[in-house]
């Protein structure tokens, strides 16, 4: 059985890094390509991550990775405002989507949908590949049928480019799909202080924390009439997203379409 050939943009980042170690200690795998606009191209990947060279060598084009290196699978942590463009680009090379970087809107993921299924190749968009945070918010979306007072509050590091996250978008994306919009709250509250009452999503609000020191986490609260109820997830090393990430990789040559949410793949 022939490997899967994978290319990875982003790859000198801190969650790059961790996809390029992943990938070359996986049998199943072939590094083909790592992309960076800011490596060096002389260095090699395995020399990157830690480990022994591969042969494999820096770029910083990602078209040129693409066409010289004809992966079938697209590994991308990059920026958002890149994010659309590089799985374009990816789809229109054949080259199979696996999108950890946020900041599509829903006409971006219908589009490059329709893209892929004209291509016949399979993608997946996923603002969160870990596991156990993928159940948060399933606990959550169940939670919600029951208890439907909420507010989610997520934290990040201090240089985290969007707010609310990624995860907190589809995590109040899937409540949604178990709520009906209820606006919460006292009808004449008033905000004393512009923004302190959080962004607003269908009734209910979401709350992004930034502060240096803190990696990433995120807590859905529930209130009823005599309790409350708090799921949290916490994540502490970057290396907790690979088994999502490979999963991903394997399960997208599978099947013809973009998948938006890691959801789908668990049961």
């Amino acid at each position: 059985m022939s490997r899967i050939r994978v290319a990875v943009a982003g790859a000198s980042g801190r969650m790059g890094r961790e996809v390029v170690k992943m990938v070359l200690q996986d049998p199943e795998l072939e590094l083909v390509a790592a992309v960076s606009r800011t490596s060096d191209p002389q260095l090699d990947a395995g020399r990157l991550v830690g480990l022994d060279p591969c042969g494999i060598f820096m770029s910083n084009d990602l078209e040129l990775a693409l066409v010289e290196g004809k992966p079938d699978v697209l590994v991308d942590f990059t920026a958002p405002q890149s994010a659309a463009q590089h799985t374009a680009m990816a789809i229109r090379h054949k080259v199979r989507p696996v999108m950890g970087t946020t900041g599509f809107t829903p006409e971006d993921i219908a589009n490059l949908d329709e893209q892929c299924k004209q291509q016949g190749i399979g993608g997946i968009i996923a603002p969160n590949f870990s596991i156990g945070a993928i159940l948060m918010m399933k606990f959550a979306a169940q939670a919600a049928k029951y208890m439907p007072h909420l507010e989610i509050i997520e934290y990040h590091g201090d240089q985290k480019l969007d707010a609310p996250s990624g995860t907190a978008v589809k995590t109040a994306e899937l409540i949604s799909q178990n709520r009906q919009e209820l606006r919460q709250g006292n009808p004449k509250e008033e905000e004393t202080i512009e923004g302190a009452r959080g962004g607003l999503y269908n009734g209910f609000r979401i709350h992004s924390v930034r502060l240096p020191g803190v990696f990433a986490q995120q807590e859905v609260i529930f209130g009823a009439f005599g309790q409350t109820l708090k799921i949290r997830h916490d994540s502490y090393d970057r290396a907790g997203y690979m088994p999502g990430v490979n999963v991903a990789v394997k399960k997208v040559m599978e099947f013809t379409g973009l998948v938006y949410g890691f959801e789908h793949f668990i049961d």
